[in-house]
């Protein structure tokens, strides 16, 4: 097997490779922060010193000047502002203060130093001139204050003053540039730490995309044609020492093994399929394939068995075949009798059924003809009774136009009285009721037509009623035959229809009976049809019976 760096060391040496540039990276921005934190403060004490020695030399110059103007104004003012600095404000005592906390050089120190000294040296040239400005000897005072000596201690101091000023300008400014151009190194040592982070980054990202993800591809591909079957595949990687070799490996030995299991099946189950049943179930199987090498064994010792039993049942069937079908062809024959009688049975029956049926159809006629008769009997009855019942109704009616008639009478009787009163009226009256005298005797004739006829009436009605009476006992007799016509009718038809049913029923049961010979007809057709089929099934049984044990002789068994 080809000798190959493993992946992972190779990428672990990449990656450590990385961490360590980004460990660089790291410490190299916390200098940086710090080379930054530096120059602000530098910066800063620049700042601040050159401001406390602005401030101590402004300090001096305010003394000198507020000295000078006092000697020459006279002003308390002034000798106020001169104390006021020397006691309370005290600049220069500040100034210094603070430039030695911040930080000066031995140099500068021994600057400062002179200054104070040579300052010194004038307090009492400046005190003696403000005491003859008290004195009111002014001249005296400018002359200490304008005087050569003061002059050229103030020259002096101002000398020291520029020096000073450059000095500490010169060493602030070169330190801020020393740390401004660290600052700029850290920067770009920073950019180039990280590009080189990066460069080694992508590497690491080739290397993994070239020699793990590629592979990895590659194999995924191969397993999926391993996972359908495919063990034909092209597989172009080569194994070696590394985890993909090894995995590369381990593939081509898996496919191997596959092929050479699927091989020895396919030879054993090919032999099988030939006939050849004695061959053995060799031991070169292994691990999860074992249950395949045991279930070959079972199937080979199981086929062994079963086709040497069916080689037994085989020559056991064929002659039971044999004997069966002897016993099928006499079945047949005596079928065949059977159907022929049973046919000649039905059709006798079925000709029975033909005249009963016809029988029943003629009952039910007769039965349909009582029940119309039957029908018009009732209908006429209940005519009868309509009469009947007519003829009572105009016997009443009649009675009451008798009392109506009478009323009529009584109404005439009274009109008649009526009249009479009026013309005895009229008699009293005289002349005046000649009139209503005529009106009377129009009355009572109205009164005694109304009699004569209403008499009249009475007779005719009196012999109206003695007919409707005979008309009604007529209907009554009338009414009573065909009451008697009618329950004949219905006896009758209840005969007709008990007739009819029974025939019908009769019908029925041969037509149940001419089914059921039917059926047996059928039965017993089916049967021969049957028997003569079991016959040459059995025929073929025993054919085929011959067909299997010539087709079970193949196989070679144990």
């Amino acid at each position: 097997m080809k000798q190959a760096m493993n992946q992972s060391k190779r990428i672990l040496i990449l990656n450590t490779a990385a961490i360590c540039g980004l460990v660089l990276v790291l410490l190299l921005v916390f200098g940086n922060s710090r080379l930054s934190g530096s120059l602000t403060q530098a910066s800063e004490d620049r700042f601040l010193l050159t401001e406390n020695a602005t401030r101590f030399m402004n300090g001096s110059a305010y003394l000198t000047n507020e000295v000078r103007a006092y000697a020459s104004t006279g002003s308390q003012e002034h000798y106020d502002n001169y104390w006021n600095e020397v006691n309370n404000l005290k600049n220069r005592d500040i100034g210094i203060a603070n430039m030695q906390e911040i930080g000066i050089t031995a140099d500068e120190q021994a600057m400062i130093d002179q200054m104070s000294a040579i300052s010194n040296e004038l307090v009492p040239l400046e005190e003696e001139a403000m005491e003859n400005v008290q004195r009111g000897r002014q001249d005296r005072a400018l002359d200490y204050v304008y005087g050569e000596e003061y002059s050229t201690a103030i020259a002096q101091i101002n000398q020291l003053k520029e020096q000073f000023l450059s000095t500490l300008s010169a060493r602030t400014l070169a330190e801020v540039n020393t740390l401004s151009y660290q600052t700029t190194i850290s920067r770009i040592t920073i950019f180039l730490a990280l590009l080189a982070v990066g460069i080694i980054q992508l590497f690491v990202m080739r290397v993994v995309r070239r020699e793990v993800l590629a592979p990895v591809l590659t194999v995924r591909d191969q397993m999926g044609e391993i996972s359908q079957g495919n063990l034909s595949a092209a597989f172009p990687l080569e194994p070696d020492t590394s985890e993909i070799g090894m995995l590369v490996a381990s593939i081509h030995e898996t496919k191997r093994e596959l092929k050479r299991y699927i091989d020895d099946i396919d030879s054993n189950l090919a032999q099988m399929a030939e006939g050849n049943m004695k061959l053995t179930i060799g031991n070169a199987y292994r691990g999860e394939f074992l249950p395949i090498q045991q279930a070959m064994r079972q199937i080979l010792d199981a086929l062994n068995d079963a086709l040497s039993q069916i080689n037994r049942t085989t020559e056991e069937v064929s002659a039971e075949a044999e004997r069966l079908a002897s016993d099928a062809q006499v079945l047949s024959s005596g079928a065949i009798e059977q159907a022929s009688t049973v046919q000649q049975l039905s059709a006798n029956i079925q000709s029975l059924s033909s005249e009963v049926k016809k029988t029943s159809g003629d009952a039910e006629e007769a039965r349909r003809c009582s029940v119309a008769a039957a029908g018009q009997l009732v209908l006429c009855n209940q005519k009868m009774e309509a009469l009947a019942e007519a003829m009572n109704n105009i016997s009443t009616s009649s009675q009451q136009i008798s009392g109506i008639i009478r009323t009529i009478e009584d109404i005439s009787f009274q009109t008649n009285i009526l009249a009479l009163n009026a013309s005895v009226e009229a008699a009293r009256a005289g002349a005046a009721g000649k009139g209503f005298a005529v009106v009377a005797n129009e009355v009572q004739s109205l009164a005694n037509k109304s009699a004569e006829a209403a008499q009249n009436i009475t007779g005719l009605i009196g012999e109206s009623l003695k007919l409707v009476r005979h008309g009604t006992a007529l209907t009554a007799d009338t009414t009573t035959a065909l009451q008697t016509g009618v329950a004949g009718a219905q006896q009758s038809t209840t005969l007709i229809e008990q007739i009819a049913e029974s025939a019908m029923q009769q019908a029925d049961a041969l037509s149940q009976l001419t089914q059921g010979m039917e059926q047996i007809s059928t039965v017993v057709q089916t049967n021969a049809d049957t028997a003569e089929k079991s016959a040459g099934s059995a025929r073929q049984l025993h054919s085929q019976a011959d067909e299997l044990k010539v087709s079970v002789q193949r196989f070679h068994l144990r």
